[in-house]
């Protein structure tokens, strides 16, 4: 009998979704179909985390510590060695709390893919996994969205404590440097930690813990609005079901609004890629699986860590 054909969408923004569930877990049979076994393609996702590793290395040394005229020595190539391996880290942390949660439901899922950016000064777009359609029942669902974030703040967290520790005054600006918009969070821990950087007039210098932590509190913010594929969409509609959708589309409308109004285009790509895949999250396998107060409470308080991580300007 031949395999009906399973319609894709992506886990995260930036996730793209085989055709069938089996050709990401070979073992995954949808509990009534043979399946002939497939390779598993192992070398890509290697590959990828291999090419984030020199993108994101490239990117600090290039962007932020800045090559000498003499050319690049391996004083001024360990400063990016350290963000990359922190930011990767906190990275992966994040994504495999989303695979761990997958396999512990048995929900099939691919290893983590990561995205290398040289062009950007992050150096890269993240990392995601790839999860099929239509397996994951409600509660399943909201516990693999759930688990991401967290895991990803468990190493972020210490990561931008101890850049904040380290950080100094910037000597001598440069012209056109790179400025990072500080989210409420980074601004408390300065606050806290080091409250004579924080005096007016004074440029606070970037140093590679800081930096990686300061990219993993945005990325999990990012990740946490409620718009379709984003994490914080699968949280929402599992919390509250179809009335996320009209969520997702007003804040995409004043996402817009406020670009245009600020003449900003900070979050141009972020929404055409939000309306490409659609702001509307699909159903899960079983929409009436109860969550109970401790997930919705949990669920809650993860949204809120929008308000404490996300900045509207993050770079200028």
């Amino acid at each position: 009998m031949e395999q009906e054909e399973t319609r894709v969408e992506p886990v995260e923004i930036t996730t793209f979704v085989a055709d069938d569930a089996e050709l990401i877990d070979p073992n995954w049979n949808g509990g009534n179909q043979p399946v002939v076994p497939r390779r598993p393609r192992k070398w890509l996702p290697l590959f990828l985390f291999v090419a984030t590793c020199f993108s994101t290395c490239f990117a600090y040394t290039v962007f932020i510590g800045g090559i000498p005229a003499s050319g690049p020595t391996l004083s001024t190539l360990l400063p990016g060695l350290k963000y990359s391996a922190a930011v990767l880290s906190i990275l992966m942390a994040h994504e495999m709390g989303h695979y761990l949660a997958a396999r512990f439901h048995r929900v099939p899922a691919s290893l983590p893919y990561f995205i290398p950016m040289p062009i950007s000064p992050l150096g890269t777009m993240g990392a995601v996994i790839v999860q099929g359609r239509g397996v994951a029942d409600r509660r399943q669902m909201f516990d693999i969205a759930v688990a991401g974030p967290l895991a990803g703040l468990v190493l972020a967290l210490p990561v931008l404590w101890l850049g904040v520790e380290r950080a100094t005054i910037q000597a001598s600006p440069r012209a056109g440097e790179i400025v990072f918009g500080m989210p409420l969070l980074v601004k408390f821990m300065f606050e806290h930690a080091r409250p004579e950087l924080m005096e007016a007039g004074k440029a606070i210098a970037d140093n590679p813990l800081l930096m990686a932590g300061w990219v993993g509190i945005f990325v999990t913010a990012l990740n946490l609005i409620p718009i379709g594929q984003l994490d914080g969409g699968h949280i929402l509609y599992c919390m509250i079901g179809r009335r996320a959708h009209r969520v997702a589309m007003g804040l995409l409308l004043f996402a817009v609004g406020w670009m245009v109004y600020t003449s900003s285009p900070n979050y141009i790509l972020l929404i055409v890629l939000l309306f490409v895949f659609g702001p509307k999250h699909p159903p899960t396998a079983n929409d009436a699986v109860p969550l109970g107060p401790l997930r919705v409470a949990l669920g809650w308080l993860t949204l809120a860590f929008i308000v404490i991580g996300f900045t509207p300007n993050p770079i200028s």
